[in-house]
């Protein structure tokens, strides 16, 4: 199991339609990113995904829910991904709670990355205490 942080603007904040759909991935088709596609085709079923917003001036990371990779399915066709991305998986979102989190000083920031492994233990920290906080109130 492994924590990622996903955007979700593409030309629009589409975290709701991520959450309302059960899905997450790429705004980009394969052919201008071909290493999302392989990226999101490499999550594992169980690993937790968060939304992130993170614009390179901002101090805080913006989280706007968070889930389980629900399935191993790779999500290619439009009638799945309901046109919101290119490419994707199916997510169990267990938390819509909008909050912010700090930005930790770090030498190699990934946080404008569509998708990054999340490796800082800080946010590790956060993002399972709201996990354990979801699955107790359950």
């Amino acid at each position: 199991m492994a924590i990622f942080g996903i955007g979700a603007y593409y030309g629009e904040d589409v975290s709701a339609e991520f959450i309302n759909h059960g899905i997450a991935g790429p705004g980009w088709g394969q052919r201008e990113a071909p290493e999302l596609f392989q990226y999101i085709a490499s999550l594992k079923v169980g690993d937790i995904v968060y939304i992130k917003s993170c614009s390179a001036g901002s101090k805080d990371i913006h989280i706007k829910g968070i889930g389980f990779v629900a399935d191993h399915k790779f999500l290619t066709d439009e009638e799945d991904t309901k046109g919101i991305v290119s490419a994707g998986r199916r997510i169990n979102w267990i938390s819509r709670e909008r909050f912010t989190v700090p930005k930790p000083k770090e030498k190699n920031n990934v946080r404008s990355n569509t998708i990054y492994e999340e490796f800082h233990p800080e946010i590790q920290q956060v993002i399972m205490s709201k996990v354990v906080s979801s699955v107790d109130a359950t």
